[in-house]
């Protein structure tokens, strides 16, 4: 049953997506690409936050080993409730933009919040709001196998809010990825499998869920089956390929690539057995 699940959950991930995302054309003139996404462990005492802030400009399709880095921007986020603002500064040659000091990003639900990016004279913006997720319940080893015979089964519960809609993103380490929405468990306990391969006993892991909206549900879910084809973290270098929620405002054609996103997070530490 679980492994029926998982099949499933991955055709009905790529089989049912609505928005219209473009298709950028391979070798196309460089334009900037944002990637910012940010995860919120709410639970954890102290809050702890995780992931960043990259600018880039994108390359072509076969070159994503050489990615130009942007570290000149002005890159600044706006609370829309209350207009306060958190001002970045880039923080190396590797086109990482963090926090000025002493300040701290920790969003509130339901509150818009805006990316702003001003480059080469010209004036990006992206908005969004934190998006909550659930608490993983448990996880535990299983025996199941798929197609080799020789993969490690590990079983995820969880258990989703059936007051609303919600999509999840799960980061299963090692650069692992999955998206899956509530369609079909929705204000259920959940549990489904996913299979590793190349684990050895004792071997450390953290699984991640993090809640998403459906849009990012659909980008996150093209990015992560084109890295499939090509092999690689769908996050790690710029998306070449998919358009987000980065509008250029000066000049809509110039438009930019990537994706700005606040999702509320939850992490569950787990060992391989014997």
């Amino acid at each position: 049953m679980n492994r029926l699940f998982f099949i499933l959950i991955i055709l009905l991930t790529f089989s049912n997506c609505e928005d219209v995302i473009d298709i950028e054309v391979p070798n196309s003139d460089p334009r900037l690409a944002v990637d910012a996404s940010f995860e919120f462990y709410l639970n954890e005492d102290p809050i702890t936050i995780d992931g960043y802030l990259r600018l880039t400009m994108s390359t072509p399709f076969f070159d994503g080993n050489n990615v130009p880095t942007v570290n000149d921007a002005i890159v600044y986020i706006t609370n829309l409730e209350n207009n306060s603002v958190i001002n970045f500064e880039a923080s190396g040659d590797e086109g990482f933009y963090t926090p000025e000091e002493n300040s701290v990003i920790i969003p509130e639900f339901d509150v818009l919040y805006e990316l702003t990016v001003i480059y080469n004279n010209e004036t990006f913006k992206a908005t969004t709001q934190l998006y909550p997720t659930t608490l993983i319940e448990n996880v535990e080893q299983g025996d199941g196998t798929l197609f080799e015979g020789d993969e490690t089964e590990v079983k995820v519960t969880f258990t989703d809010d059936g007051t609303r809609d919600d999509f999840y993103l799960f980061d299963f380490d090692f650069n692992l990825l999955e998206v899956s929405e509530d369609r079909f468990y929705q204000g259920e306990s959940f549990t489904f499998s996913y299979f590793y391969e190349d684990m050895l006993p004792g071997q450390d892991l953290t699984i991640k869920i993090l809640g998403i909206d459906e849009r990012y549900f659909n980008y996150a879910g093209l990015l992560i089956e084109q890295s499939e084809q090509e092999g690689g973290n769908p996050f790690q270098t710029s998306p070449a390929l998919l358009r987000g929620n980065i509008i250029n405002i000066t000049n809509p054609d110039n438009y930019a690539l990537g994706y700005f996103n606040l999702s509320e997070a939850h992490r569950y530490n787990f060992t391989i057995e014997e």
